[in-house]
């Protein structure tokens, strides 16, 4: 019987822990290298078996112990290795011991079974009599899984494997333990330092140990029977054994004879019924090298006339056979039909690949080339190209000899590899530009492809009016060449064009589109301008109605091969996640969508910018610099439009909450430059109230006003939801910084009406998180005027608390706790004060009594709200603030707007006086500056958030790193993972 490894040490050690039981032999088969040796060590190491003798005795060696019999009447544990090595006489021996085993003895004898004199009888024949009170077990090793050779690999080398390395690493070596650890040490003396891929998998070569073992089989074999063995190895995976014979050269009958030697041998196995061909996939490289050229060469010819035989045929593998062989016409015939079928059937990164390697080979034809060069181009626009594709494909396009509709078409996907993948625009402009002009006599389908694509207005550069020229001589052209896949594309960019410009007939256009069209070249353009009109509709804030054009578009793109676009639209869906605040688990798939991108992280610009938005609303301002600015792979003026307008209020946002005011306007002035540029003004949406605040508070109210102005213009009548919000928002913000210089009660109030306005639509779209921030801004505004100053608290619609002194901003970056009271660092002042009596730099606050917000904190001792009737109402809409922050898990926000309750609400009665006792554990206040402080803040930025001085911020951090017992603020991070 076949037992696993925990089950088959259980019977040897109920034997040998208890005397009484019957004798046990336990049969150890395995191929070289499986694990039967450590198997035996792990029997000699049983526990709770001292007093049982061990006798070691390893076949073929020393013939065994001298005297075998001294240990028949005393419990034994006999431990037998090799037993294939051994010859008649040992075997002799061994079968006399194992037949007189006693009580509280038993035998543990390995041996590996392709080697056996006698095939399935390990000590000989004629089989042993086994005695009546002996009990036998069979146990053969299991071959590692790709967890278990993870797990080794893990051990052996510092570098992480990736899933693709781990199951390169299970195929090539079979999970053979031994050749597992064997090809890790390899590995782990590589230079360069091995850093985790599949590719160095491969390169590594076959270890030492390996390649003996099967080239010292191979060799025993007499000569004539040695082609079988080249041709598995020539062939690299097990065959049928026509198909061996066949590329063997050795005819039926020799074949045969040599096959069965060979299995006979060892030299080959069966890995699977009828399939013949190496034990360990990775020894074949060994045996083709040792294979003479001359012989090798015809071996690969007679392969690849077998394979062509196959159906479907392996068109790849055929192209490789034929190159070895030296067969050029042939191999570059089988390349071309290889790269078709790849892509016919959606493996677009295989057709790449092949085609690459096969371009990069110096002297090839021209008119190979020219064949060749256009599948490449086209499946890495519709794959995922690498950054060797483009330097081919630019290498090619210089050379003269290409036919002009060669070179346009290359061009043309050259030009939207550079735009959409890389995100180099001049170039892929200026390369789209010739393309059109190449290609508008000798191939107008392609011409319109090309001029669509120059429609787009997602890329920064040309304003709206030039797209919407380009758009037109698609259109025409498109007409001309009767092409419908390119029809069809000219249909995609029109209702892509519409739909970023708030064009109501947008949606008709996206009707239009044949996501049922039975040819390829037709659904993947579909698929194209669904996808990018689902995208545009989202920035719109059309979240509802995206949904649908969205689902279609991927599946659309998943039908017809496109994966290029299957990854846009995953960022269209996580910016919808952002906004629509489904926030639970979304840092992780940005992080896993970048991931998987990572050699090409343009494609993942969407994830890049939305976790550094969470980030942001997080507190952990250094990570979403980081995010933000797209980790350093590529600059953010790279970025589309939209995005890179959103990106850009993120940063403002953080400048300005850091007190970074002239760097936040200067950034304001650059980011609104390139939308205004544009033209396409619902991308000002998540910029326009971030700059209006900075250039506010940097004392350039003339270009906050522009803003505000040019932004409505621009709207006009468009259907734009989002954008209408924001406008309304910024208004908001503009009022709340002008307040202090005009009518103070009156400003404050209309820009409170304003942050309503925001917050009312912002809840239809529904967008939670600015729900949320404007409707902070509102109670802002309003406690600001009730306190009698009229002071605005500042523009921060909602990016800060703006409630101390110098708030005089939404993100909560004023002048920060140490200015003097009622002045501010922007063009608005508080009168607020920051913190509650006696909590100053000079003495700590003392602890609030909490209002029924989640992990809130106001002071118990908190001056009373001014006695007016809307005072009640505001303390109510700012709690509902601070809880949505908390459920979205906006630590940040919800710290802020906590901050500003605390200042407001009255002391609660009934409470007995005094602050309540946290002698063991963290006080709500020491909680959250605690908090604040392992996302990243600084303590003069958690100063300027919660309204502390920095000092007590410092004495707050001070006892929570005692109660904790933290070392240290990253420290205090792990501690807090457990405090309740």
């Amino acid at each position: 019987m076949n037992e696993t490894r925990g089950s088959a040490l259980r019977p040897l050690a109920r034997v040998l822990t208890d005397g009484r039981t019957g004798p046990v032999l336990l049969f150890v088969e395995g191929a070289a290298g499986t694990g039967k040796s450590h198997l035996l060590q792990e029997l000699a190491d049983l526990p709770g078996t001292a007093e049982t003798v061990r006798v070691r005795w390893r076949c073929g060696t020393d013939g065994g112990p001298p005297d075998e019999d001294a240990h028949r009447r005393v419990p034994t544990l006999w431990l037998v290795d090799d037993v294939h090595r051994a010859d008649e006489a040992e075997l002799l021996r061994l079968r006399r011991v194992l037949e007189a085993l006693e009580p509280g003895s038993a035998a543990a004898v390995a041996y590996r079974p392709e080697e056996l004199p006698a095939p399935g009888l390990p000590l000989g024949a004629p089989p042993l009599t086994y005695p009546s009170r002996l009990t036998v077990f069979r146990h053969r090793p299991a071959p590692w899984d790709e967890e278990r050779v993870r797990r080794a690999a893990a051990e052996a080398l510092e570098a992480d494997c990736t899933d693709e390395a781990v199951r390169r690493l299970r195929e090539l070596t079979g999970g053979v333990p031994r050749v597992v650890v064997d090809l890790l040490a390899v590995l782990g003396e590589r230079h360069p330092p091995f850093t985790g891929t599949a590719a160095e998998v491969e390169a590594v070569g076959v270890p030492a140990r390996l390649a003996e073992l099967v080239l010292s089989r191979t060799h025993a074999l007499p000569p004539a029977h040695r082609p079988v063995v080249w041709a598995a190895a020539v062939l690299g995976e097990p065959a049928g054994r026509d198909e061996l014979i066949a590329v063997s050269g050795l005819g039926a009958a020799a074949g045969g004879d040599a096959l069965l030697r060979a299995l006979e041998t060892a030299a080959l196995a069966e890995p699977a019924e009828g399939r013949y061909g190496f034990a360990v996939p990775l020894a074949a490289p060994a045996v083709r090298a040792c294979v003479p050229g001359p012989v090798r060469q015809d071996l690969h010819g007679r392969a690849a006339r077998a394979l062509g035989r196959r159906q479907p045929v392996p068109w790849a593998d055929v192209a490789e056979h034929h190159r070895a062989a030296g067969d050029t016409r042939r191999w570059l015939g089988a390349v071309e039909r290889a790269a078709e079928s790849a892509a016919a059937s959606g493996r677009h990164e295989q057709a790449v690949a092949l085609l690459e390697r096969t371009l990069a080979t110096p002297g090839l034809p021209p008119r190979s080339r020219a064949r060749l060069a256009p599948l490449l181009a086209r499946s890495a626009v519709t794959g995922l190209r690498s950054d060797r594709t483009v330097e081919v494909l630019a290498q090619i396009v210089r050379d003269a000899s290409l036919p002009p509709a060669v070179r346009g078409e290359l061009r043309l996907d050259l030009g939207l590899m550079l735009c959409n993948q890389m995100g180099r625009f001049p170039e892929g402009w200026r390369m789209l530009e010739i393309a059109a002009a190449e290609l508008r006599e000798v191939r107008p389908g392609l011409a319109a492809r090309a001029m669509t694509a120059l429609s787009s207005p997602y890329w920064p550069g040309s304003s709206l009016d030039v797209h919407r020229r380009w758009l037109a001589e698609a259109t025409a052209a498109a007409d001309v060449s009767g092409d419908e896949p390119m029809r069809t594309a000219v249909l995609a960019g029109r209702a892509g064009l519409a739909m970023s410009c708030a064009d109501p007939g947008a949606w008709e256009l996206a009707k239009e589109l044949p996501a049922e069209d039975t040819d390829p070249a037709c659904a993947r353009q579909a698929a194209r301008g669904l996808c990018n009109t689902a995208d545009f509709a989202v920035w719109l804030g059309f979240y509802e109605r995206a949904e649908d054009l969205l689902a279609a578009g991927s599946d659309l793109s998943a039908r017809s091969g496109a994966p290029y676009m299957e990854y846009n639209a995953l960022g269209t869906r996580l910016l919808q996640e952002w906004w629509t605040g489904r926030w639970p688990g979304l840092a992780e798939r940005c992080e896993e969508f970048v991931a998987a991108t990572a050699d090409m992280p343009f494609i993942a610009s969407d994830a890049y910018v939305v976790r550094g938005l969470l980030a942001v609303a997080q507190g952990d301002w250094g990570e979403a610099m980081s995010w933000l600015s797209q980790r350093g792979t590529f600059g953010t003026e790279k970025l589309p439009v939209p995005l890179g307008a959103t990106a850009a209020g993120g940063m403002i946002r953080l400048a300005l909450a850091r007190q970074e005011v002239e760097a936040a306007a200067e950034q304001a002035r650059a980011a609104w430059a390139v939308v205004a540029g544009k033209g396409v003004w619902p991308w000002a949406a998540e910029l326009a109230p971030w700059a209006v605040e900075a250039l506010s508070r940097a004392g350039d109210g003339a270009a906050a006003h522009a803003v505000v102005r040019d932004f409505s213009r621009g709207l006009g009548r468009s259907d734009a939801p989002a954008a209408r919000a924001a406008l309304i928002w910024s208004r908001a913000v503009l009022a709340e910084t002008e307040a202090p210089d005009r009518e103070p009660r009156d400003g404050l109030l209309r820009a409170a009406e304003l942050y309503r306005q925001a917050a009312a639509a912002y809840a239809e779209l529904p967008r939670p998180y600015t729900r949320a921030l404007t409707a902070e801004g509102a109670a802002r505004c309003v406690l600001a005027a009730d306190s009698g100053s009229g002071a605005g608290a500042g523009a921060e619609s909602g990016a800060g608390s703006g409630t101390g002194p110098g708030a005089g901003s939404v993100t909560g970056a004023g002048a920060g706790p140490d200015a003097e009271p009622g002045t501010g660092a922007g063009s608005g002042a508080s009168p607020v004060p920051a913190e509650g009596p006696g909590d100053t730099a000079a003495s700590p606050a003392p602890t609030p009594h909490p209002a029924p917000i989640p992990g809130s904190a106001p002071d118990h001792s908190a001056t009373p709200a001014p006695d007016h009737p809307a005072t009640p109402a505001v303390i109510a809409e700012l709690e509902d603030c601070a809880r949505s922050f908390t459920e979205l898990g906006a630590v940040w926000d919800a710290a802020r707007a906590r901050a500003l309750l605390r200042t407001r609400l009255p002391a609660r009665k009934g409470r007995p006086p005094g602050r309540p006792s946290h002698a063991d554990e963290l006080s709500p206040r020491e909680a959250e500056v605690a908090q604040l402080a392992v996302s990243g803040l600084t303590n003069r930025e958690i100063a300027a958030t919660l309204h502390l001085s920095p000092r007590t911020v410092e004495q707050h951090i001070a006892r929570a790193m005692r109660k904790t017992g933290a070392l240290s603020r990253r420290d205090l991070a792990h501690r807090l993972g457990g405090t309740p």
